[in-house]
């Protein structure tokens, strides 16, 4: 696996939310940080973009691999978690297009973070997975999906009307049968682990089991998607993820600890310390947004008037931020455990003259923008300080993505 390039850059430190509704009840906070999508076309746009947002990000990952900006197993594995997401998103589809035309109240709309993420909020995807669970039910007690045609005919011959709840029934149904068999991205993602045969970070080989654990939750406090990787040499008797005494005890320990709050150094330096043998070599977390719309989001700073500038043509007022934070281990120490006993402990490389490396974290972070030409044309002719110094992933007219430092 490449090591992540040195980057001379400071990064800039993540930033705690702020604003009017900082002290305000948690209902006031939700009614500041969410939008309910309210009309059926805006529902239906809202899904088309992020529809077409996951398949640039399908190309952004292959092309990221070419650069070595993430190895061959990486990009396999985000493409995997990319495709979930986007069976996520048409699940959601297909409970919320039809929800608009049935007068229901606003509980049953789609909710999406306005200020911080631009995807739905944490309890939409909570749902849905609670859904899932139950899915066998709610089709046991719809109609299939013929009888439901069936009855929409019959009510158009004989009432002349539109059968609009007969039409939503049958998106429900179809919802129910999709959450049944899709590969969603839930709430949490439980890790999964693979086995990397003769490779070994650095130039030294071992003679340990070395394993690639990948995991993702849709963090509940930035409603954004984050996929986690950590290389790990195992030291045990057994191999880790068919041993039943440690691999359930980190299984449990690696979902509780991915926060978007925690520093990777937080992360590896907890799991270091709870598994004495189990040496995280390399940890990353990608951030798959916030997503930036003119039209769904109120975007702060530099973006804010440029996508308002982009938004003359359709479906070219967005930009989506990609955040690869990385964490390396340089070497080694022994630390006592109990009276007699020893463990092997991992020493970070992290610049400790640069006070933003340190506070970050992270040995690296790499920010990335993807957004389409149109936007990017007013950001080159704008060129805000702020967003002079990440890679900009630029969709063409094309669809095709090009890559910009």
């Amino acid at each position: 696996m490449t090591k992540p390039r040195a980057n001379n850059k400071k990064p800039k430190a993540k930033k705690a939310k702020t604003g009017a509704h900082k002290g305000a009840s948690v209902s006031e906070r939700l009614t500041f940080d969410h939008k309910t999508l309210e009309e059926a076309e805006t529902t239906r746009r809202y899904f088309a973009k992020y529809e077409r947002i996951l398949a640039h990000m399908k190309q952004v990952t292959k092309l990221a691999k070419k650069e070595q900006l993430v190895t061959t197993a990486e990009a396999k594995i985000l493409l995997t978690y990319l495709l979930g997401l986007s069976y996520t998103f048409t699940a959601l589809s297909y409970k919320f297009l039809m929800a608009n035309r049935v007068g229901e109240h606003v509980g049953a709309l789609l909710s999406i973070d306005k200020t911080e993420s631009g995807f739905p909020v944490y309890q939409e995807i909570l749902q849905m997975a609670a859904d899932a669970s139950q899915a066998k039910k709610h089709l046991a007690s719809l109609p299939s999906q013929k009888r439901l045609k069936q009855d929409m005919i019959n009510h158009i011959l004989s009432e002349q009307s539109t059968p609009t709840k007969l039409q939503y029934a049958l998106s429900q149904r179809i919802y129910y049968e999709y959450l049944k068999e899709a590969e969603l991205f839930l709430p949490g993602n439980d890790p999964q682990g693979i086995w990397i045969s003769g490779k070994a970070r650095g130039k030294k080989k071992r003679d340990h089991r070395s394993y690639l654990i990948h995991w993702a939750k849709y963090d509940s406090q930035t409603n954004v998607p984050a996929i986690y990787m950590m290389e790990l040499e195992d030291t045990g008797s057994r191999a880790l993820p068919r041993d039943e005494r440690r691999w359930p005890r980190v299984q449990t320990h690696l979902m509780a600890q991915s926060i978007s709050s925690l520093k990777l150094l937080t992360i590896a330096r907890g799991f270091d310390r709870d598994f004495d043998d189990l040496h995280p070599k390399f940890l990353r977390r990608f951030s798959i947004g916030p997503m930036y719309s003119h039209t769904f989001t109120e975007q702060k700073g530099a973006l804010r008037e440029i996508l308002s500038e982009a938004k003359g043509e359709p479906g070219l007022d967005w930009a989506l931020a990609w955040t690869v934070e990385s964490l390396v281990s340089e070497d080694t120490t022994k630390e006592k455990t109990g009276m007699f006993g020893s463990a092997q402990r991992e020493l970070y490389r992290i610049d400790t003259m640069d006070q933003q490396a340190a506070e970050d974290g992270a040995t690296e972070i790499a920010r990335s923008l993807i957004l389409p030409h149109r936007a990017f044309q007013v950001l080159e002719e704008k060129d805000p300080r702020s967003l002079r110094d990440i890679r900009k992933y630029v969709v063409g007219k094309n669809a095709k993505v090009l890559s910009y430092k």
